[in-house]
Parts: C-alpha cells; sequence; structure tokens
C-alpha cells in the first residue's frame, strides 16, 4: 500500500521540492531533537489502522528518528526533484521486531523499518499489464502514482539482498537488508549504491535510473497486527546522479 500514500508527493501539491532533502532529524539549541523540516507524515485516504507514532529522540549519542508501529502504518516523507543520489546511508536499528514479517505475503507486509525512494520512471518502461493497472488506478487518484518505489527494508526470516516485489503492487520493489540473523539494539550502518540497487529491482524494465520524486522513513504493523520499535539516524544523500 506504500505506493498509494508517496502520490501525493508526485506533484509537490502544498510540498516544497529540494533536489537533496533536509535533515531527517536535527537536534535544537538546548538538545532537544525534532523531525526535520520538510518532511511530512503521509497516510493512506480514509484509513483505518492506528498511525504509525514518529518522534525525534536522542539515543546513543545520535540524534534519531523513533518509528513505534503497533498495528498502525504511516510514512514519513520528504518530496524530492532531481537526479537519483549516487549513494544513501544512514543507521538504523530495531529493539523490537515483528516476527510475523513475511514480506511476499500481504498478511505478512510489514516492516519494523524501511528507507525509500520513489522515481519518476516512465510509464513506456512499465511491463503493459502493470501499465494498465498502474493507469486504471491513477484515473482513481487526485494524485499520480509514482511507477517504481524502491525500499531498503528490515525483514524477518527473508535472505539477506534478495529483491522481493511489495505483494500489493510490483511498483514497489524491496532489497532486504537486516532480519532475524541480526542483534536487536544494535546500530547498523547502512551504504548502499542507489543505481545499482535500482537496477537490481528494476533493470528488467530499464538500465536508466529516473530522477527521485521523494524519499520516505517507515514502520508499519498493520496487516500482521503486531507491534514493533525501531530507530533510524544519520540518513545522508551523496551528490551526483546514479550512473
Amino acid at each position: 500500500m506504500l505506493v498509494v500514500a508517496v502520490a501525493a508527493l508526485t506533484t509537490g501539491a502544498g510540498w516544497a521540492q529540494t533536489e537533496m532533502p533536509g535533515p531527517l532529524v536535527q537536534q535544537q539549541p538546548g538538545g532537544q531533537a525534532t523531525i526535520g523540516q520538510g518532511w511530512r507524515l503521509l497516510t493512506l485516504p480514509k484509513q483505518k489502522p492506528p498511525v504509525t507514532t514518529y518522534s525525534a529522540v536522542l539515543l546513543d549519542g545520535r540524534t534519531a528518528l523513533r518509528i513505534d508501529a503497533r498495528a498502525s502504518y504511516g510514512n514519513l516523507a520528504h518530496a524530492l526533484i532531481g537526479p537519483a543520489p549516487a549513494t544513501l546511508r544512514w543507521a538504523w536499528r530495531v529493539d523490537q521486531p515483528n516476527t510475523s514479517t513475511q514480506l511476499n505475503t500481504k498478511p505478512g507486509d510489514d516492516s519494523p523499518a524501511k528507507v525509500c525512494l520513489s522515481f519518476d520512471l516512465a510509464l513506456e518502461n512499465v511491463p503493459f499489464f502493470e501499465r494498465e493497472l498502474l493507469r486504471l488506478a491513477r484515473t482513481r487518484s487526485p494524485e499520480p502514482l509514482p511507477a517504481a518505489t524502491l525500499c531498503w527494508i528490515w525483514g524477518h526470516a527473508e535472505a539477506t539482498a534478495s529483491v522481493i516485489s511489495n505483494p500489493y503492487t510490483k511498483r514497489v520493489r524491496y532489497v532486504v537488508l537486516r532480519g532475524q540473523g541480526d542483534a536487536t539494539g544494535r546500530w547498523f550502518e547502512e551504504s548502499r549504491d542507489v543505481a545499482a540497487d535500482f537496477r537490481a529491482a528494476f533493470g528488467e524494465e530499464t538500465q536508466t535510473v529516473p530522477p527521485v520524486t521523494a524519499v520516505l522513513v517507515s514502520g508499519d504493523a498493520d496487516n500482521t497486527g503486531a507491534r514493533s520499535l525501531a530507530y533510524v539516524a544519520g540518513l545522508v544523500f551523496s551528490t551526483g546522479a546514479g550512473k
């Protein structure tokens, strides 16, 4: 369902689009941590599940985004416009994993933490059947839906480095980075080659990395009805387009 929630970002209506996102979390004078400017909470139209709680905290000397999902859904997002970054870096930890996660199934399509980019993929690159479904979905949405969203995700039993299509729509694809084999309550540093990961996920459609339209950080537990707790810190874009 992520593809629906990011739709509002593709036009930038009411959003300040930038080539680089502002800090995800920043420390204010006096030591208080706040969510950065330009980041907005997005939910589904007429959403029934509770909304995932996002807050800024100081943890282990880091300013971090706390992601508390309790049978809930919601995305923290920042609109962008411009070429894809060459590298995306961040640190994250999971203190309470979701052991019911099964990313290739609709009932298990939840994650304690994910970092995503939406891309302005040209419609002609989308396979015919999916293109027609996307066109139909766009007629029912007040905003154009992105044709490609790539998420780096904290799963559960999935194989590390596996690429999985979202069970609701192949327009969203996951690269699994962490899961049950990774210790809880411990920070892990990530550095991703955006172009390489995009081609691993969408390379059968295009080898050219499209411009980005949004970056999202989120956690959800609405499908499993479970609870998870995670933190993301130090989200940094490198300059330059993906090659």
